[in-house]
């Protein structure tokens, strides 16, 4: 068995791991001249075991919440898959055709079919429709599937086991973070999900509040999951920024950073920001999200202190919103947004 940062498979310290963290905060403790005791070691035992319970807890929620994935045999089609359709009344109407990037195939007599993100049956049943209306009076379409770029996703950050899976069918968060073993004991409240999507519509970064969602009930933050995407769980004591800066994901938080300096380790300002309109989302005292508008030409929101947690979201001027595609959504992704997307970072 393989141990590394004295953590096995599971996450979990061993004896023996416990017993080197407990004797090296007593060498620490040592040099500063202060010998620990029992009750110092009982309290970091204490601490270890509090944040196992805490994780274990949360992935035994993530793992309840978690649907059954739909069969895998009837998979959604995507750009770059190979599909041949023919229709059992018009064997002049037989096609093969592969899917392009925006989605579409072109079929005889109705020219361009938007087909990705269905499944076989689906396509089956829009093709018979679009016959039927002016062609063929009862049409049956049978649909193949000679070839399938297989679709996955990857999920990074504080997950157990990181790394790329394929979609074994139709999936959302919970889903996906089953597949990767759950949460670890460093993993923040939010997960980002990061699509890059077939057009700039499509594109987008999303925010969600773990915490909502698995403590509270929020089904709605159980978004649905692309192939293709990118689902980033931060640890805690980070913080996030995103619109219109040069570097935009999760940095450590270090005490005392201002609102400013946080902007600064995002790689400063884009030329098209708007320096006025920035939205800063954080916890208020009974633990819920708020937004709040921050003017960084102002010095006393300039100096504002980020907190564990906080997300920044730096807006554009009326040209950079016009320019930019895709946006940010905190929580309900497709509800409503707290911002924009950079406009070159899908390019």
């Amino acid at each position: 068995m393989c141990w590394c940062n004295g953590y096995n498979r599971k996450g979990m310290l061993p004896g023996w791991g416990i017993f080197i963290f407990v004797f090296g905060v007593m060498l620490l403790m040592g040099c500063g001249g202060k010998t620990p005791t029992t009750e110092d070691i009982s309290k970091i035992r204490m601490a270890q075991q509090e944040r196992d319970s805490r994780t274990a807890k949360l992935n035994q929620r993530i793992f309840a919440k978690a649907a059954p994935i739909e069969a895998v045999t009837d998979p959604l089609l995507g750009p770059g898959d190979l599909i041949e359709v023919k229709v059992f009344e018009a064997p002049d109407l037989e096609t093969e055709a592969r899917i392009s990037a925006r989605g579409f195939i072109t079929l005889p007599l109705l020219g361009d079919v938007k087909v990705a993100g269905l499944s076989a049956r689906q396509v089956e049943m829009k093709i018979e429709e679009l016959y039927k209306g002016k062609y063929i009076r009862d049409p049956h379409v049978s649909l193949f599937v000679k070839e399938q770029l297989a679709q996955k996703i990857t999920l990074v950050g504080e997950v157990r086991t990181p790394g790329s899976y394929e979609m074994p069918g139709r999936m959302r968060l919970l889903d996906a973070l089953t597949l990767a073993g759950g949460l670890t004991e460093k993993a923040g409240s939010t997960a980002q999900v990061r699509r890059l999507g077939k057009t700039k519509n499509d594109a987008g970064s999303y925010v969600v509040d773990l915490d909502q969602l698995i403590n509270k009930g929020k089904a709605e933050l159980n978004i649905q999951i692309h192939g293709g995407d990118i689902i980033f769980v931060p640890e805690s004591g980070m913080f996030y920024v995103d619109g219109a800066v040069r570097r935009s994901g999760s940095f450590p938080l270090k005490p005392g950073l201002t609102v400013e300096q946080a902007i600064m380790t995002a790689g400063g300002l884009l030329s098209y920001a708007d320096a006025e309109d920035i939205m800063l989302v954080r916890r208020d005292a009974e633990g819920k999200r708020v937004a709040v508008l921050v003017n960084l030409e102002k010095a006393e929101d300039s100096a504002l202190e980020m907190n564990d947690g906080d997300i920044l979201v730096v807006g554009s001027t009326f040209w950079g919103r016009v320019a930019s595609g895709g946006g940010f959504s905190l929580g309900f992704p497709g509800i409503f947004s707290l911002g924009f997307s950079n406009p070159e970072r899908y390019r």
